[in-house]
């Protein structure tokens, strides 16, 4: 089976860490983050790797090389200007030519890749956004009323949200969809196919999700990466 992961981003959020290393060569633990990602695409039956590139790709492409050492095969492609989360598909377009899972470069997750890729296949459609439920304390009570008279107040109520997860699967016939070699983003691809009444199917990810966008995710990482990906 195949996966792209979209590996090109700057990573300006995690400076000074990035002027040196690429996000995704990040290390946690012992391993880079998407030598952590790969093993688990590989474990769940993705032996076909496609790296979307861009800022410092020849460092990627260096570190790990054609992928024997992890088991899979893998392929890059590199941008020449940026072209978002969704525009780099484009360059890979006629080695997609079957359903295909996507994950950006810098998620660690140990969700089953195989379980999301099956649900997706099932539904028949062509994008499967996979989907984490986050829950942040709100620091204020909330107060209920009618007119000018308090009718309840709720103590700090948990504020709940369902995000991107920044991990999807696609079929072919999305291409059609999306714009040849122009910056392209996911929620342009949704807002596009919810226009033109394109059903998208939806899979919580109910295990251990994080993305490493800012210092304190990259810390987090460092604590929890043992316990929950491995």
């Amino acid at each position: 089976m195949k996966a792209v992961i979209l590996a090109g981003g700057l990573g300006s959020r995690l400076r000074p860490f990035t002027e040196a290393i690429p996000k995704p060569l990040l290390p946690i633990g012992e391993k880079a983050i998407l030598e952590i990602q790969i093993e688990h695409l590989k474990k769940h039956g993705f032996d076909e790797i496609y790296l979307a590139t861009n800022y410092k790709a020849d460092y990627i492409e260096k570190f790990l090389g054609n992928g024997k050492q992890l088991g899979v095969k893998l392929y890059y492609s590199k941008e020449k200007v940026p072209l978002g989360t969704v525009g780099p598909l484009t360059l890979l377009k006629k080695e997609l030519y079957e359903p295909f899972l996507i994950m950006n470069g810098d998620i660690l997750c140990s969700m089953d890749f195989n379980a999301l890729f099956d649900y997706a296949v099932s539904n028949n459609t062509m994008l499967t956004i996979g989907i984490k439920k986050l829950i942040t304390p709100f620091e204020f009570g909330n107060i209920l009323f009618e007119g000018d008279f308090v009718s309840s107040i709720e103590e700090k109520p948990d504020l709940v949200h369902y995000i991107l997860a920044g991990i999807y699967v696609m079929t072919p016939s999305i291409f059609k969809f999306i714009p040849d070699k122009e910056y392209f983003g996911m929620d342009s691809l949704i807002h596009s196919l919810l226009r033109k009444n394109q059903k998208v199917a939806k899979y919580e990810i109910e295990e251990f999700w994080l993305d490493i966008g800012r210092p304190g995710d990259y810390e987090k990482a460092q604590k929890q990466f043992s316990n929950n990906v491995e």
